[in-house]
């Protein structure tokens, strides 16, 4: 099984020296990368988890909608966020979609799984920081579902053989061919390949002027969409299966 993710969160970057980008137009950004995405998903029939930071939850309401309207899988990403403005945004987001909100993702700033199962989560699917050292520093971990504390906890996928894990990074800068034979190989042993992008990661920097670093740059943007595209491709041609989180988990 695949599980296809995507994280929609704020670029943190800043802009570069003589540029302003503002909030609102970091906000078109994350609107116009996840329609794109949307785009893609939609003409290969397949169905994904977006995980919306918290903090954007209030901001990009019609995006949301129109997500899950597609039926693709409304969760959340906690970036920073509190016990008490988790339970204020998922109340919230619960009443725009008329759906519960089962899942949530996280990475630097981790809330204790006790207070994520008194906020009626489901399951958490931690992450941890990609960067162009990342896929060296640790070469094995475990690859199953657990249960702890009432809460499914996900764990990121990693290549039993190629020892790389299938993190935002991964996926942007390998060729797609060796990418599409990992994913192949993955499934052979394990039960699932849990995929996550960034929809920042699909920005067009030559436009839009970031302060980032030259590998986070590489093959961005439009080279992105056609990579999720050939991705998506393939995983049709295969016959592969892919689900959204919550239900490959209940």
């Amino acid at each position: 099984m695949i599980l296809l993710t995507f994280n929609i969160t704020n670029i943190e970057a800043e802009a570069k020296s003589g540029v302003q980008i503002t909030d609102e137009e970091r906000l078109k950004i994350i609107e116009d990368n996840t329609k794109a995405i949307l785009r893609i998903l939609d003409i290969h029939d397949i169905k994904a988890s977006f995980f919306v930071e918290i903090s954007l939850t209030g901001k990009l309401q019609n995006l949301i909608k129109a997500i899950s309207s597609k039926g693709h899988e409304i969760a959340f990403y906690n970036q920073n966020s509190n016990p008490e403005e988790i339970e204020i945004a998922k109340k919230n987001i619960q009443d725009l979609l008329e759906k519960q909100i089962r899942g949530i993702r996280q990475k630097d700033v981790k809330v204790p799984q006790e207070n994520l199962k008194m906020l009626e989560f489901n399951y958490v699917s931690n992450i941890d920081n990609a960067n162009i050292l990342f896929p060296f520093k640790r070469l094995k971990r475990d690859t199953e579902i657990t249960e702890e504390d009432g809460l499914s906890i996900v764990p990121e996928s990693i290549s039993p053989y190629s020892q790389l894990p299938y993190n935002d990074f991964v996926f942007q800068i390998l060729p797609m061919k060796y990418y599409q034979n990992m994913v192949l190989e993955t499934l052979q042993n394990e039960e699932f390949v849990l995929i996550y992008l960034n929809v920042w990661q699909f920005t067009d920097f030559k436009k839009y002027r970031f302060d980032i670093p030259f590998y986070r740059s590489l093959f961005s943007g439009k080279k992105m969409e056609d990579k999720l595209d050939a991705l998506l491709k393939f995983i049709n041609e295969k016959e592969l299966a892919v689900s959204r989180m919550k239900d490959y988990i209940f």
